[in-house]
């Protein structure tokens, strides 16, 4: 077992001197310094494990050291020495930093809680080291595995950009408009879901989506885009600031795409109207998301399409456990998707 290095401060030489011989009988390797100045010249010197520090010191007290010693970052334990009558001195020196303190005594027994006071010392010192480098070694295998995790959101969203841009280059070369509006439908899809990629790695978050950010961006793309199609309603939107999981969100993404992407082909057939799109909390732990419009509504009309989207919208919701409900308004139509938010 390697020995205990203790620098003993003391302006008390004779004490030093019964102490190092004592302290050296039970394996420990005491160095004496009999100034503050002395001892900070050894401790700038390095190689000990703990200090014994008396509070009488001739040219000021162990109090001053231990601020002294404050100011210069780490060091190792102290255990402050004073005497048995001086209680208040050895509470202030463990508010300024003391690992412990012993009481000065003429007798054997000095010797005997000094040593196990250094003991001890250093043994919470040891297990402060211990615990802080385990500490950061978690620290920094988080930060590993969010810097891997952000690398592979920026190569999904990458991926999926491209595969958007080959999309797109296979509706340029179509004729038929239906096609073209299908793939465009796609294209649109493929956002919503690269977008919360792009998110996740823009912002820094590895596992949670700010939905009030995300959703704005969707909707904006996603409002260009339908009105580049020739449709001519007016987007609007309200996002409380609530967050979401990556997998929960994708999938709000998907169902958000296909309720605005109806609302602007079915709700203003001849005419312009808005499409509002509401976020808000709904009570602890759901929230409630609301596509409306003050269009035809569905009532008695057959809506002209494959029911893909209709399709693509029950799978999301149940795979979220949200619940789908169709309102009829005067005029218009509600949608109102009621889900969990995360604990």
């Amino acid at each position: 077992m390697p020995e205990t290095k203790v620098l003993y401060i003391d302006d008390d030489d004779a004490l030093a001197r019964l102490v190092q011989k004592k302290l050296g009988r039970l394996g420990f390797v005491v160095e004496h310094a009999s100034s503050p100045e002395q001892a900070l010249t050894r401790l700038e010197e390095g190689g000990f494990d703990v200090l014994a520090l008396d509070h009488y010191l001739g040219a000021g007290t162990g109090l001053e050291f231990l601020a002294r010693l404050a100011t210069r970052g780490a060091g190792p334990p102290a255990v402050y020495v004073t005497g048995s009558s001086e209680m208040s001195v050895a509470v202030a020196a463990l508010k300024a930093g003391a690992s412990d303190f012993v009481p000065k005594t003429i007798g054997d027994d000095f010797i005997a809680l000094l040593a196990s006071a250094l003991d001890q010392a250093v043994a919470k010192a040891r297990l402060v080291a211990e615990k802080e480098a385990a500490e950061a070694q978690v620290r920094a295998a988080r930060d590993r595995a969010e810097l891997l995790l952000a690398e592979v959101n920026h190569r999904v969203a990458n991926s999926l950009a491209m595969v958007s841009a080959l999309v797109n280059l296979q509706a340029n070369v179509l004729t038929d408009k239906g096609a073209k509006d299908a793939l465009a439908e796609t294209q649109a899809r493929i956002f919503a879901i690269a977008s919360v990629h792009k998110r996740l790695y823009t912002s820094g978050s590895v596992g949670i989506v700010e939905l009030d950010g995300y959703l704005g961006g969707l909707l904006e793309n996603l409002g260009g885009s339908m009105r580049g199609q020739g449709h001519g309603a007016n987007l609007i939107s309200d996002l409380a600031p609530l967050t979401l999981g990556i997998d929960a969100t994708i999938n709000l993404g998907v169902i958000v795409t296909e309720l605005v992407t109806n609302a602007f082909k079915y709700a203003y057939p001849d005419k312009s109207g808005d499409v509002r799109v509401l976020l808000r909390e709904d009570g602890p732990g759901r929230a409630l998301l609301t596509v409306e419009d003050d269009g035809v509504g569905n009532a008695g009309k057959v809506i002209k399409g494959t029911g893909l989207g209709t399709r693509i919208i029950k799978a999301m919701a149940r795979s979220i456990d949200a619940d789908v409900v169709y309102h009829a308004r005067d005029p218009g139509t509600a949608v109102v998707l009621s889900f969990a938010l995360p604990q």
